[in-house]
């Protein structure tokens, strides 16, 4: 139990500690480029992982070896 309160109390320190407005400031070289639309962010981010999640899975079973028990 204590090392969860240090852990929680860390992290709680690290996030009140960071500062989000350096996050405005731009660097030199940041180039962002064009920003994406709410279907490619959902095929990106959702469909993309769950698609290749399908993919491993199917290849593992298709290609498992192992005896199969009756």
């Amino acid at each position: 139990m204590r090392a969860g309160a240090v852990a929680a109390g860390t992290t709680l320190m690290m996030l009140l500690m960071s500062s989000p407005a350096l996050a405005l400031t731009r660097d030199d070289g940041d180039d962002p480029g064009p920003g994406l639309n709410m279907m490619e962010t959902l095929g990106l981010f959702v469909v993309a992982p769950i698609v290749l999640f399908l993919a491993i899975a199917a290849l593992v079973m298709v290609l498992d070896k192992s005896k199969k028990q009756a």
